[in-house]
């Protein structure tokens, strides 16, 4: 599966799952110049920015491994770069990640919930 077309499905179970656990959409694929982040939610007490990571298998390691200090560190910023446009103050943030390895059909799923 192309990558892009993988982080699309990967985004599509995300969301899927987090509906699920009743969270709300905020936004879908924040984009600056700093970078991207996969999801925004709530779960009225968070304003939550969620870090999709999609494999077909673990032979490359898990998933959640691919969002290392330097990928949090920009996904970070682009909270900040949201949270300054949409003038949003004093909400609490909360940066979680998914992990799903699998393919569309059949695949497992994992939320670390404040993940950094």
């Amino acid at each position: 599966m192309q990558k892009i077309i993988k982080g699309k499905v990967g985004e599509a179970i995300a969301y899927s799952y987090l509906k699920k656990h009743r969270y709300k959409m905020v936004e879908k694929n924040f984009r600056t110049s700093a970078g991207e982040i996969d999801l925004i939610v709530t779960d009225k007490k968070h304003l939550v920015f969620v870090e999709v990571k999609m494999r077909s298998s673990l032979s490359m390691g898990y998933p959640r491994e691919a969002v290392n200090n330097y990928k949090q560190n920009k996904i970070r910023l682009v909270a900040m770069q949201y949270l300054k446009l949409h003038s949003i103050i004093n909400v609490p943030v909360r940066f979680d990640v998914i992990e799903i390895v699998g393919d569309e059909h059949n695949y497992t799923i994992e939320h670390f919930v404040n993940a950094f």
